[in-house]
């Protein structure tokens, strides 16, 4: 099979450490919608050198070459996976060592770069989280860690370029020179515009010129302006709140429209690039947790939204142009092809 036909899928099962493949059945779709099938792929990725681990997974992209990027998280690796001595000084046992944050793999899962944490003239983030490789090579990362208020711009190769932002500045959901725990990042290089999901601390789209790095427009839940009011808990039986809880992802559709997870209140709501709102979808409306709208990405021909849900473990499958849900894939579990978000 090629693997050019299943990055959609890897663009978002890479994030629960898994690869599916089109083809074979994992769900039940709705009558008269023929829906995109995936089968596990145990194979992707092919095993690390240097006896590497790889940590949580914070973010993934797949860029214009074809290649799959990951930004996962050394830090937080587990005393069991941290591995028993392999880091330590002198080491004591074989395996294993965290792998750099940030790695490149071609289709087939094979490692072609590795880079990525503490280095000068930056300030890395505390807890990686997103990470997006535009058309022209650049490579976009955040963090959501408490001080984390930056994103930062590489090349393929790892050379810093630039950074938005500073670590421990954040000024709020107003504040048009930082950011508050970004979660998640895509570019239009058309237009030289950075979307930022501005989420765990603000609750806002930004909008970055990409050269510059000078802030050009935000917008909070229905195009409003964006605000740090304390909503309560969800109620899945209240009205929808007029400003986003955390947005968690945006991704940019093919015919210009924005989309945005805002995870805790189970949604998906869609803008033009200006801001102005279009529409919202709800995704299991009744989950609490974490959430129900995690991630985004598309089918290669735009038909279908995928959406990561990270509290009931599912990848949802939507008509994107109406956000009607029609399948899902996944269910909670440590084996192969099951997922634990």
């Amino acid at each position: 099979m090629n693997r050019k036909q299943i990055l959609a899928a890897a663009a978002i099962v890479l994030e629960f450490g898994v690869a599916w493949t089109l083809g074979g059945v994992f769900g039940q779709s709705q009558p008269n919608v023929q829906v995109p099938k995936f089968q596990y792929d145990p194979t992707f990725p092919q095993p690390l050198p240097e006896k590497w681990a790889i940590g949580a997974i914070g973010g993934m992209a797949v860029d214009s070459h074809d290649h799959i990027w990951v930004l996962h998280r050394p830090a937080p690796l587990q005393k069991n996976e941290r591995f028993a001595g392999a880091a330590m000084t002198p080491p004591r046992a074989e395996c294993c060592i965290p792998a750099p944050p940030v790695l490149e793999f071609d289709q087939d899962g094979k490692l072609l770069a590795s880079w990525g944490g503490s280095g000068e003239g930056y300030e890395w983030p505390s807890i990686e989280h997103g990470i997006f490789v535009d058309a022209k090579d650049n490579v976009w990362l955040a963090g959501n860690g408490d001080k984390d208020a930056q994103v930062l711009k590489f090349t393929t190769q790892g050379k810093f370029l630039a950074q938005f932002g500073h670590q421990g500045k954040s000024g709020g959901s107003s504040d048009t020179q930082n950011l508050g725990g970004p979660a998640n990042l895509t570019v239009d290089s058309a237009n030289n515009e950075l979307y930022v999901a501005d989420g765990y601390k603000n609750h806002r789209v930004i909008v970055i010129d990409t050269e510059r790095l000078t802030f050009k427009r935000m917008w909070g839940a229905y195009g409003n302006k964006p605000d740090d009011k304390d909503l309560g808990p969800y109620n899945p039986d209240s009205p929808p709140v007029q400003q986003f809880r955390l947005p968690h992802n945006v991704a940019l559709s093919k015919d210009g429209f924005v989309y945005v997870a805002d995870r805790p209140n189970d949604r998906i709501q869609v803008f033009k690039r200006d801001g102005t709102f279009v529409r919202e979808g709800f995704i299991a409306p009744r989950t609490l947790l974490a959430g129900s709208a995690s991630g985004l990405a598309f089918s290669p021909d735009q038909r279908f939204l995928y959406v990561i849900d990270g509290a009931n473990h599912h990848v949802w499958i939507l008509l994107r142009e109406s956000l009607q849900v029609v399948d899902h894939i996944g269910q909670q579990g440590i084996f192969g092809g099951s997922l634990n978000v």
